[in-house]
C-alpha cells in the first residue's frame, strides 16, 4: 500500500543546518590555532555558533516529538541530530580552554589537526545534503569514504602529536594541557565518522 501522508521535510532543513554550523565551527577553530595569541574573536564565533546549533537541535527534537510522519525512523534522526552537535560541542569546550588552560603558543601538528578537522566537517555536511536528495548508497559511497579516510588522517596526527608529547621535552603541565586538548579535537574527528556511520545506516534502511 503506497503511503499518501506527506512526510516532513524541514527535518532535512535542520540536518543541514546543523551541519552548517559544525563546518563553521571547525573554521573558526583553524583560524584560531593560524591566529594564535589573537583569539578572543574566534572564541567568540565558536560559541555564537554553538549557541545557534543548540536552537536547531531543540527544534529538530521538538519537531520530532510532534511530526506524525518522519523522512525515516524517529531513532535514527534522533541519534544524527544529536551526533552533529556533539561535534560542534566539542569544538566549542576545546576552544573556550585556551584561555582557561593559559596556552602560550600552538604546536605545528595542532594546527594541521584543525586542517583535518575542517576537511572531515565539511566532507560529512557533504553526506548530509546527500541524504535529501538520494536513498542510493552507491551515490553516497564516495562522500562517506572521504569521512573515513580524514578520520584514519586524524588518527595518525593524533598519534604523531601525543608521542612528541611524550618525548620528554615537554613540561608535565603542558602535557596535560595538549593532550586534553589533542583529545578534544581527535573526538570531534571522529564524530564526523559516526555521522557517516549514522548516513550509511539510514540509507541502507530506506534505500
Amino acid at each position: 500500500m503506497i503511503n499518501l501522508l506527506p512526510k516532513d521535510t524541514v527535518f532535512y532543513d535542520l540536518f543541514e543546518g546543523l551541519a552548517r554550523h559544525a563546518v563553521s565551527c571547525a573554521e573558526h577553530l583553524r583560524k584560531l590555532a593560524h591566529r594564535f595569541p589573537q583569539i578572543d574573536d574566534e572564541i567568540q564565533r565558536i560559541r555564537q555558533e554553538e549557541h545557534l546549533a543548540d536552537d536547531l537541535t531543540h527544534k529538530a527534537l521538538e519537531r520530532l516529538d510532534q511530526t506524525f510522519i518522519t523522512p525515516f525512523d524517529r531513532e535514527d534522526i534522533h541519534e544524527l541530530v544529536n551526533r552533529i552537535d556533539d561535534i560542534i560541542d566539542n569544538i566549542d569546550a576545546l576552544a573556550k580552554r585556551f584561555p582557561i588552560f593559559h596556552v602560550t603558543s600552538v604546536p605545528d601538528l595542532f594546527k594541521k589537526q584543525t586542517e583535518v578537522l575542517v576537511q572531515a566537517t565539511v566532507a560529512m555536511s557533504d553526506a548530509v545534503y546527500h541524504l535529501r536528495k538520494s536513498r542510493k548508497l552507491s551515490e553516497l559511497k564516495n562522500v562517506l569514504i572521504e569521512v573515513h579516510r580524514l578520520e584514519s588522517v586524524g588518527d595518525d596526527v593524533n598519534h604523531a602529536a601525543i608521542s612528541k608529547l611524550f618525548e620528554g621535552d615537554t613540561p608535565p603541565l603542558d602535557v596535560m594541557k595538549w593532550k586534553n586538548l589533542y583529545d578534544y579535537i581527535e573526538t570531534a574527528i571522529d564524530g564526523c565518522e559516526d555521522v557517516g556511520n549514522i548516513l550509511e545506516r539510514i540509507v541502507l534502511k530506506n534505500g
